[in-house]
């Protein structure tokens, strides 16, 4: 079209005149529909309200802009929460999400998740790595080079993608299968996006790591930002693509809406780390424990099922040993079979044992933030071991204990001779406030001390008592 108007002046003038005559036959037609409507009032408001609308697309709004944090473990919760943060912009014609990203790691497959619903985004995604001293190492690194625009604040890093087994050690073949798949993988998503594949390959290959500086020289990121105010006006006019085509943002005059994770999230996200999932487990079992141990108490039972219902939920997301927890069921079952069989203590050792290898190893991987503290597994096992010893001497100490109801409790009670008997006849004696029938072998006189001897029935036998 450019290369005909440029031969021929005249067809290009010719379209220009032929244009601003339609223009103008279209606003006299306007005109002379106004002068017609004005006579009739209804009909001219009608008209008035259906020029407005025709012009509101001429006029340009800035949209409102949403400010989420991702701060952690790359997990499922992680990436349901940002789904819906993406459907809620989606819904609400936002000109832009910014993702301000800190994290270590984490499951690939959620990863992935938000790998996929980044590119579905029909708005702009931004994932801006801050503040500083933040990282987005291993899956952040894939997530930060999916984004529409990518950012760094000064202070922070990126890199360290190499992959590594949440369940142990693999072996060669399974290795390079792993580590090719993630660089395919990353290789594609830089591609896409137009950053520096070469570095993103060596990020997974040789886990190398550069500064936010570094990256923007090579290539990985588009810009640097110190703060979020520099962050919307570096990113005001950038052009991003998205699902729906090419976006033109407008951060300068945007309205922000910083959007944080619903109690849901946040309570999901506080029990997916595996020190409160150690924790709800332990607590779980110790409500197990007591229920069985006293049948009908109700509130153990139930707080315990709560606690491993919530426990089994986090283990879902990490990387469980079966074999860790078959030691700690192990133990709390030895305690139990403690209170049936004499052994001197040595189940209740071996009970502390199985429990304290079994903590240990309860999540197997080489990921730091995919292991339990050393200092929340001592205390638990201390605790756990306490209050289940602590309870097996209690019920002990009850099973000893003389009766305190029935005639059973009256063996060994004193009271005092109402009448004389003795040498085979029968009298009355007053005993914690009931006057009964007694008999005695010794002379008994009334007002004498005695103690019951042996109960039959309503009968008591009773001798003196000194």
């Amino acid at each position: 079209m450019k290369i005909d108007s440029e031969r021929n002046p005249r067809s290009l003038l010719l379209g220009q005149a032929s244009e601003q005559k339609t223009n103008s036959s279209f606003f006299e037609a306007s005109l002379r529909l106004a002068a017609v409507s004005f006579k009739k009032p209804l009909r001219f408001l009608l008209f008035l309200a259906a020029f407005l609308l025709i012009q509101l697309p001429s006029y340009s709004f800035a949209r409102e802009v949403l400010y989420v944090t991702l701060d952690g473990v790359v997990n499922p919760v992680m990436a349901d929460y940002l789904d819906d943060v993406l459907k809620e912009a989606s819904q609400k014609k936002a000109g832009a999400v910014v993702v301000q990203l800190d994290t270590p790691g984490g499951l690939d497959l959620s990863m992935r998740e938000i790998i996929k619903d980044i590119f579905a985004s029909e708005v702009p995604v931004v994932v801006y790595v801050a503040p500083a001293g933040s990282r987005a190492a291993s899956a952040g690194v894939f997530i930060t080079y999916a984004a529409g625009v990518s950012a760094m604040a000064p202070g922070t890093n990126i890199g360290s993608a190499h992959p590594v087994s949440m369940g142990g050690k693999m072996d060669e073949i399974m290795t390079a299968k792993v580590e090719n798949d993630a660089v395919a993988y990353i290789k594609g998503i830089a591609a896409k996006r137009g950053r520096n594949v070469e570095w993103a390959e060596k990020a997974v290959r040789e886990s190398v790591n550069v500064t936010a500086e570094e990256a923007l020289k090579l290539g990985v990121i588009d810009m640097v930002a110190s703060t979020r105010e520099e962050l919307f006006e570096k990113l005001d006019g950038m052009k991003v693509e998205t699902a729906s085509g090419i976006v033109t943002l407008q951060t300068a005059d945007a309205q922000v809406t910083e959007s944080g994770m619903s109690l849901r999230y946040r309570i999901l996200n506080a029990i997916s780390n595996p020190n409160v999932a150690y924790i709800l487990m332990v607590i779980g079992m110790i409500g197990i424990y007591f229920e069985l141990s006293n049948p009908g108490a109700i509130f153990p039972g139930v707080i315990g099922a709560v606690c491993l219902v919530l426990a089994f939920y986090a283990f879902q997301t990490l990387p469980i040993n079966y074999a860790g927890l078959l030691l700690i069921a192990l133990g709390i079952i030895f305690f139990i079979v403690e209170l049936m069989v004499v052994s001197y203590g040595l189940l209740s050792i071996a009970g502390v044992v199985s429990l304290l290898l079994g903590s240990l190893m309860l999540f197997d991987s080489p990921a730091p933030y995919f292991r339990i503290s050393i200092w929340i597994i001592l205390p638990a096992v201390i605790l756990m071991t306490a209050v289940i010893l602590g309870a097996m001497f209690y019920a002990v100490k009850i099973h000893r204990r003389k009766p305190v109801s029935g005639q059973e409790e009256l063996v060994g009670a004193v009271g005092a001779a109402s009448d004389d008997f003795g040498g085979g006849k029968e009298g009355k004696v007053f005993i914690e406030g009931e006057y009964w029938n007694a008999s005695s072998d010794d002379e008994i006189r009334q007002g004498d001390k005695v103690a019951v001897v042996e109960v039959r029935g309503l009968l008591l036998k009773v001798r003196k008592a000194s």
